[in-house]
């Protein structure tokens, strides 16, 4: 998993994508069988192309869960995470730096599943979790990571 998501995001293998929604499917899913809705965790740096949001998207397809790539959304404050070094300053750093785009439309509760890249300390998952909390749609929030450092 984490050489296949190297060559993504660092090499721009985009072949690697149906390689790891597989694994996704084949590993994670099982684990997750409740979520009813997929989220790409926002990205920090903005690209043509963004490796997560197209990573769930693939995954949603063959899962056959819906995948709303908008719904969360990350401001851009121009703090970069990775010169901070301590997980208090990086949770102080994305304050508020999380909304959600209602694009659920009608009533009900679901559970969600965010999907990320890389789990380091946690804060911004954990920030992206806390927006979403405040959503009167969500029932669960489920967390899954595809590496860690």
């Amino acid at each position: 998993m984490g050489e296949a998501l190297f060559q993504l995001k660092y090499r721009q293998d985009w072949k690697q994508i149906q390689l790891l929604a597989a694994e996704m499917a084949a590993n994670l899913y099982p684990r997750y069988k409740n979520v009813e809705i997929l989220i790409p965790r926002p990205a920090s740096n903005v690209r043509a192309r963004q490796p997560v949001a197209e990573l769930t998207e693939a995954f949603g397809k063959i899962v056959k869960i819906p995948v709303f790539e908008d719904l969360l959304r990350k401001k851009r404050n121009g703090k970069q995470l990775k010169n901070l070094t301590s997980k208090a300053e990086k949770v102080a750093a994305l304050a508020d730096s999380f909304s959600v785009n209602d694009q659920i439309s009608g009533e009900g509760e679901w559970n969600f599943l965010i999907v990320d890249d890389l789990y380091a300390t946690g804060a911004s998952m954990e920030a992206a979790c806390l927006a979403l909390r405040g959503y009167p749609k969500v029932r669960k929030i489920h967390v899954a990571a595809l590496t860690w450092r």
